[in-house]
C-alpha cells in the first residue's frame, strides 16, 4: 500500500509504504517488504482472533493539540497532519499487538474486545540508534561507556558522554581526567586535537602550572638542516620550590640544573620527580594533589600524558585556550635573537603529493586499531606540514607515526602492531647522530670548511673542526689522526667541537705541515671501501716587505717583526766592524773600500727545539740575507740547495719554508 500522502516515521525510521497480508490468524503490516519466517523487518503484528479482511484510510485533514487522540496520548504535543487508519473487524474476545524492530519484539500488549470495541490508542513509538531501539521519552545509562542515550518524545535519539571532554570513562561508569599532549619537530598537538606550529628557536611553555602547582613543562626549540624549519631540541621540567631545573636532552642525557645525572631503567627520586629511561627514551612523573604529569622524551618527540580524579585546565601550548603563542614564550630559555625568521628557498626534490599519501597511513590499517582512541588527523596534519617543506632524512619520515603510534599506547595502552613492517620504519636506538644545525653550519660551508682556522702559538698549533661537519661527509672522527697515527682529535662533549694539535714537546710527525688522515680500516682484518681523508694545516712566516738602510742617515741595525697567524718573531740585523763583534758600526762609522765587515742576524720568539735558521748572502754594496725556517725532527733538519744548483734528496724536501724571509742593510757616502 502507497502511503506517500502519510509517512509513517516507526523507530527511527520513515516509509512511504506498508505490507499488509493475513496468515492463519496472524495479521502483519511491514514496512521492509512482505513478512517471511527469519527475515529482519520492521513490523507489526495482531494475532488471535479470525479476521481476514480490513482496509486502508488515509485522513489528511490537521488534528490540532488538544485533541482526542492528544488527550490519549499525552507525550504527543505537535499538531497532526494527517491520519492513516486500518480497521480490522474480529469477534474474538482479546487480540494481541506485537510491535518489532529488525525480526526482534520490541512492545507486546493485549486488548480486550471491551477495550477495542470503545477505541485505544497505543504508542509504539521510539528511537533507534545503532542498532539498538529505545522508547520515547526514556534515559538509558552504558556505565562501560559512561553514556546515556536519551530517546525524546519525536523519536530522535542523542547520545550524552556522562564524562568531560577532557575526561575518560574507567569501564565502571567513573570518570577520571586524563590527556594527551604530543610535540614532535615543530609541531604541537594539545590536549583538544588541535595543532601549533613552533616558527622560531625560542623555548615555550608546554603545560602551565595549574595542574600541579609551582611545576612546568618548557620545551626549547632550534633548527636542524634548514633555518627555516625548527624543532623541539630539549624537554624542560621547572619546580619552583625548590627552584630546580631537570633537562631531559639528546641522546638520553638528563641535567638536574649543571649536574649530569646516571639514568637507567631503574626508577630514581629527584626531588620527587621520578626518573628512568627504556628503549622508548626517557621518562618523568611527578605525583601531587591526586594529579599525574607523565613526561616521555626520545629526543625527537615529547609526550605529555595528565591524568587526575576530574577535570582541570590547562595552561602553555597544550591547553585548550586561545593565547597568542607569543604569551607561551619563556624568556629565561629563549637566546638572544631566537625570534628571528629565515626565508630559504623550497627543496625541489620534495613531492607533496607523495608526502600527503605517506602522512595518510594513520588512517589505515594497522594504525586504525588506534583510530578511534587518538584522532590521527593532527598527526597527519603535522607530518604534512613538516615534511612538505623539510626533506625526509635523519628518520623524520618514520618519526609522525611512531610519534602516534607511541600516543595510543601511552593514553589509550592499545598497541599498533606490526607497523615497522608496513612501513619499513627503523626505530630509533641508542644516541642520536650529530647534526648541524643551518645557522650554525653556514659560516663554514660558504668558506667550504670544516671548522675553525689554525690556530698558532709560540711552541704549539691546533686545528679545531665540527664534528657534524664531518659526519655529513661520512667522515667518523674516531678514524682520524695526524702524522703520528697516536695523536688523535680530542671531543668537547658540550660542543661536539673536535681538536687535532702538536707541540714542540709532541709534534706528532710534523714536518713544517702536519696532516689530518683517515686510518686504514684493512689493518684491523677489515675489509671495508673507504675514501682517503687528507686535511692539511700549517702555521707559517709571511715573507716580510724589503728594508734596507743607510748607515749615515738613521739606524744603526735593521730590525723587522713577521707575524703569520699568531707565531710572531723578530729578525734583527746589525754589522760589525771585528769579527769578535764587539764594535757595533755606528751612524757615523765610515766603511773603507775593500775593509772586511760582519753580519749577526738574530731571531727572538723561535723555539730552537722546533725551528732552525737558514741564510743566504750577497757580498754587493746592497747587503741582503734570505732565511728559511725549518721545523726540526730528531734534532736535525737538511737545508735546501740553492736555485742554481741540485737540490739535495730530502724526505722533507716537499716541506720547504714557501715563504723565506728577505732583510737588506744598505749603506751610501
Amino acid at each position: 500500500m502507497d502511503i506517500t500522502s502519510c509517512p509513517i516515521t516507526y523507530y527511527g525510521q520513515t516509509y512511504d509504504k506498508v505490507y499488509v497480508a493475513f496468515e492463519s490468524n496472524t495479521f502483519s503490516l511491514c514496512f521492509n517488504g512482505s513478512y517471511q519466517t527469519g527475515i529482519k523487518n520492521d513490523c507489526i503484528f495482531m494475532s488471535g482472533g479470525t479476521a481476514d479482511r480490513g482496509g486502508l484510510s488515509v485522513f489528511t485533514k490537521e488534528i490540532p493539540a488538544g485533541s482526542g487522540v492528544h488527550r490519549l496520548l499525552p507525550n504527543l504535543s505537535n499538531a497532526g497532519k494527517c491520519i492513516n487508519i486500518i480497521p480490522l473487524k474480529d469477534s474474538q474476545q482479546s487480540e494481541e499487538a506485537d510491535a518489532q524492530v529488525d525480526g526482534v519484539s520490541v512492545f507486546k500488549q493485549t486488548y480486550q474486545s471491551a477495550e477495542t470495541n470503545v477505541g485505544v490508542i497505543t504508542d509504539v513509538s521510539g528511537c533507534r540508534l545503532a542498532g539498538v531501539v529505545y522508547k520515547t521519552n526514556t534515559t538509558v545509562s552504558d556505565p562501560t561507556t559512561c553514556t546515556s542515550v536519551m530517546c525524546d518524545f519525536s523519536g530522535v535519539a542523542t547520545v550524552v558522554n556522562d564524562c568531560g571532554p577532557m575526561e575518560q570513562c574507567q569501564g565502571d561508569g567513573s570518570c577520571v581526567f586524563k590527556t594527551m599532549c604530543t610535540v614532535t619537530g615543530s609541531a604541537v598537538i594539545n590536549i583538544v586535537g588541535r595543532v601549533e606550529s613552533v616558527p622560531d628557536r625560542c623555548g615555550y611553555t608546554l603545560v602551565g602550572p595549574s595542574v600541579i602547582p609551582g611545576f612546568k613543562v618548557l620545551g626549547v626549540f632550534q633548527e636542524r638542516r634548514r633555518k627555516d624549519v625548527s624543532f623541539l631540541e630539549r624537554v624542560i621540567l621547572q619546580l619552583d620550590s625548590p627552584n630546580i631545573q631537570i633537562s631531559l636532552e639528546q641522546g638520553g642525557r638528563v641535567q638536574l640544573d649543571e649536574k649530569v645525572l646516571k639514568v637507567n631503567g631503574s626508577a630514581q627520586v629527584v626531588h620527587g620527580v621520578e626518573l628512568s629511561r627504556d628503549h622508548r627514551g626517557v621518562t618523568a612523573q611527578l605525583s601531587k594533589s591526586q594529579y599525574t604529569v607523565h613526561v616521555l622524551f626520545d629526543g625527537n618527540t615529547a609526550l605529555i600524558h595528565t591524568t587526575g580524579p576530574s577535570e582541570t585546565a590547562v595552561q602553555g601550548l597544550c591547553g585548550n585556550s586561545n593565547r597568542p603563542l607569543v604569551q607561551e614564550k619563556a624568556a629565561e630559555h629563549s637566546a638572544p635573537g631566537c625570534g628571528m625568521g629565515y626565508a630559504e628557498a623550497a627543496d625541489s626534490n620534495i613531492n607533496c603529493n607523495h608526502t600527503t599519501d605517506w602522512c595518510n597511513l594513520l588512517k589505515e590499517a594497522p594504525f586504525s586499531a588506534c583510530n578511534e582512541h587518538i584522532d590521527p588527523e593532527p598527526y597527519m596534519a603535522a607530518c604534512t606540514h613538516t615534511l612538505c617543506k623539510y626533506p625526509a632524512v635523519d628518520g623524520l619520515k618514520c618519526q609522525f607515526l611512531e610519534a602516534y603510534v607511541k600516543a595510543c599506547s601511552l593514553h589509550s595502552n592499545v598497541t599498533v602492531e606490526r607497523w615497522t613492517t608496513k612501513t619499513s620504519c627503523q626505530r630509533q636506538v641508542g644516541d642520536p647522530r650529530c647534526l648541524c644545525r643551518a645557522i650554525f653550519a653556514s659560516k663554514y660551508k660558504s668558506a667550504n670548511a670544516y671548522g675553525e682556522p689554525t690556530e698558532c702559538t709560540k711552541k704549539s698549533a691546533s686545528v679545531t673542526m665540527a664534528n657534524c661537519l664531518l659526519e655529513d661527509k661520512s667522515i667518523d672522527y674516531a678514524f682520524l689522526h695526524l702524522n703520528d697515527e697516536a695523536c688523535k682529535a680530542e671531543m668537547d662533549e658540550l660542543t661536539h667541537m673536535l681538536t687535532f694539535k702538536f707541540n714542540s714537546s709532541n709534534t706528532c710527525g710534523t714536518v713544517v705541515m702536519n696532516t689530518i688522515m683517515r686510518r686504514n680500516l684493512s689493518d684491523s682484518g677489515m675489509i671495508n671501501r673507504q675514501s682517503p681523508v687528507h686535511i692539511d694545516f700549517s702555521c707559517y712566516y709571511a715573507q716580510p716587505e724589503i728594508k734596507s738602510m743607510a748607515i749615515r742617515l738613521k739606524h744603526r741595525a735593521v730590525m723587522q717583526e713577521m707575524t703569520s697567524g699568531e707565531w710572531k718573531y723578530n729578525l734583527t740585523m746589525k754589522a760589525y766592524s771585528d769579527a769578535e763583534r764587539n764594535n757595533v758600526i755606528q751612524l757615523d762609522t765610515d766603511i773603507q773600500l775593500d775593509q772586511n765587515i760582519w753580519v749577526e742576524i738574530e731571531t727572538e720568539g723561535l723555539d730552537e727545539k722546533v725551528v732552525v735558521v737558514f741564510t743566504g748572502s750577497s757580498a754587493d754594496v746592497y747587503l741582503h740575507c734570505k732565511l728559511e725556517l725549518c721545523v726540526t725532527q730528531s734534532n736535525a733538519c737538511a737545508p735546501i740547495c740553492s736555485q742554481g744548483a741540485r737540490r739535495r734528496r730530502s724526505a722533507f724536501a716537499k716541506y720547504e719554508d714557501k715563504n723565506p724571509a728577505l732583510i737588506t742593510m744598505a749603506w751610501s757616502n
